[in-house]
Formats: C-alpha cells, structure tokens, sequence
C-alpha cells in the first residue's frame, strides 16, 4: 500500500476538521491533525486557506464526476426521458456511495459548512472538465420544469444545492451515530423525493399572482 503523503493527511484533516468545526478552523490545528510539525504546512502545500478548501472540493469531485458520468450514460442508454427524479439521483447517489463505497464519512458536512465558498458557488459549477456532469444534471432539471415560471424555477434550482448540502450532512451525522446505514438506498430515494418536492411543489396562488404582475 503506497504511503500517505503530508499533502494528502492534510487534505483528510481538514475535511474532518472544517465539518467539525467550520471553515475558520485554524490552519495551525490542521497541521497538526495531519502530524506537521511546522504550522505553516498548510501555506506551503495550498497556498492559503482558499487554496486548501477548493483542493479538497477538487479530490472529491474526481471521484464524483466519474461516477455521475456513468449514471447520465445509463439514462442515456434507457432511451427514455430522464425525469426530474431520475436526474436527481445522478446528482445525489454519488454522494451516498462516497461513504458507503469509499468509506469518505465528512465530505457532506464540509460542504454543509463551505456552502458559500466560491469553490462550490453556480460560477465554479459552470467551469472546469470535472464539473461537467453537474452542468448537464442542472441544465436539464431546468428543461423538466416548464411549468415553473422562469425566475421560481432559477431561485429553487440556485437554492438546490443549500438544501442538498443539509440533507446529506443530517445523512452524514445519522450514519456516525449508527441510526442509518451508509448504504440504505431506502433513506437515499427518501432524500431524492425531499429534493424532487422542492423542486416541482406547486406554485402558490400569491406567486403566481406576483410573477404574472412582474411580467
């Protein structure tokens, strides 16, 4: 088995830490979780904070790409439409199988606390070759809702990912505290139907009404 680098202890501390205790954790005490003896590790290998933040979002994402990847293949290959649940679940259940395939048990609680860090905003989103599967997912959850008027379906799209966060975090904390399996696909669909309902609940009578004076 090849040895753990520093640069990759101190990637896992600070997922760890930054879940435990958010983004403002200090460097120094992520040094020495990751056992460097010299506080400033964390300069030296990322730069800064944000470095050490979008370095950790980018580990992830290689993983999670790939496997996004193959679920839109698959749909593809069903030669059927992929529906709002369907391509929610291309989105969701690699996060699930982080923890139950790779044994990853902090990942959606640091994005929980990093939310609004540039690393994970709409804009980094819409660049670079590992976020290509999360652009196809949005863009089509945005041709699944016609019904939807143009700017509800942008603020409950753009909101996605804040309620996403939660739900796997609350996952996350119920397979620590050994309420839930990390691989109970029943408690992963249940998530889904959450994220499908806040994305198709009707629109109320007062919003429709506002909307339609809006335009």
């Amino acid at each position: 088995m090849a040895e753990i680098t520093a640069r990759e202890r101190i990637l896992r501390a600070a997922e760890r830490l930054i879940a435990e205790r958010g983004q403002l954790v200090p460097l120094r005490d992520i040094a020495a979780a990751a056992g460097q003896r010299n506080n400033s590790a964390v300069q030296y290998h990322f730069g800064s904070r944000d470095g050490l933040i979008e370095a950790v979002v980018e580990q992830r994402m290689a993983t999670l790409e790939v496997r996004r990847l193959e679920l839109l293949a698959e749909l593809a290959a069903a030669d059927e439409p992929d529906g709002v649940h369907e391509l929610l679940e291309a989105l969701v259940v690699p996060m699930f199988e982080l923890g139950s395939k790779h044994g990853i048990g902090y990942y959606a609680r640091f994005l929980e606390q990093i939310r609004t860090h540039p690393a994970v905003t709409d804009e980094a989103n819409l660049r670079g070759t590992r976020r290509t599967s999360v652009r196809v997912i949005m863009h089509r959850l945005d041709r699944d809702l016609p019904e939807l008027p143009a700017p509800v379906r942008m603020r409950r799209l753009r909101a996605l990912p804040t309620v996403l966060f939660s739900l796997l975090a609350d996952h996350e904390r119920a397979v620590q505290d050994g309420r839930v399996a990390a691989d109970d696909t029943t408690a992963w669909a249940e998530l889904v139907d959450i994220l499908a309902g806040v994305l198709t609940a009707p629109v109320s009578q007062r919003i429709a009404a506002h909307q339609g004076r809006r335009q």
